[in-house]
């Protein structure tokens, strides 16, 4: 679950009341340094700028809460707080947040990994056109690509990720930039097709299944914690 951000405010009449933190934000711009944006900072960010500012940052299960540096509040006015409207609004924008991150994340390891990741039974390489510009969020006339990869004999890949589940709807959007290659700069060469997801659901299994040339990938995150107390010697 993805945790709010939200500023305390209290009221001229002496009520708390919260609000979404990039939301109040970009209606007191004042509060940041100058230079600095809510459009290109997320609520994390945002939250670090304002704590080395002196602002007191609260970790609760459902929300982060940010207060002004020397603004108290009485348990009354906590339990009598009230919430903007926005809200929904701005926990879309946080769950985009992390959706984004997540996506970027996997892009720039598929991305860098391409060489020892078999597909087709083929090894890629990246592409890049004669402008010297890589395959990483290749813009074409259609849209953009995440990832666009060559193999040895030439041929095209083209590679749709998303984060979690995907629906057959992906498929449309793949074809899509398949066609325009097809079209355009593959020529008599080959282009294939490669959904990379948490998840791959029955629908699109179905579909692909009619479609040629398009593969289905599941992948799956693993970390591990070392020790690292011991001191060098």
């Amino acid at each position: 679950m993805v945790q709010r951000h939200v500023v305390a405010l209290q009221l001229a009449n002496g009520q708390m009341r919260f609000e979404p933190l990039k939301a109040w934000l970009r209606s007191n711009p004042g509060q940041l340094p100058a230079g600095v944006s809510t459009e290109d900072k997320t609520s994390h960010q945002l939250r670090s700028i304002l704590r080395r500012q002196g602002w007191q940052v609260e970790f609760l299960p459902e929300e982060v809460r940010l207060t002004k540096s020397g603004t108290v509040f009485s348990e009354e006015q906590i339990a009598t707080a009230s919430d903007d409207e926005s809200f929904i609004e701005d926990e879309r924008e946080e769950d985009f947040e992390t959706r984004f991150s997540l996506e970027s994340q996997l892009r720039d390891f598929i991305s860098g990994n391409l060489p020892r990741i078999p597909i087709n039974g083929r090894y890629l390489k990246l592409f890049v056109d004669a402008n010297g510009v890589d395959g990483v969020e290749y813009q074409v006339g259609v849209g953009r690509i995440d990832i666009l990869a060559l193999d040895s004999d030439g041929s095209f890949y083209v590679f749709e990720l998303k984060r979690a589940e995907s629906s057959d709807r992906v498929l449309g959007q793949l074809t899509r930039y398949m066609g325009w290659l097809k079209k355009t700069i593959a020529a008599d060469r080959e282009v294939y097709g490669v959904i990379v997801s948490k998840e791959i659901g029955s629908n699109l299994r179905y579909a692909v299944s009619v479609v040629p040339n398009v593969f289905l990938f599941e992948y799956a995150i693993q970390f591990t914690l070392n020790e690292a107390h011991q001191l060098p010697s």
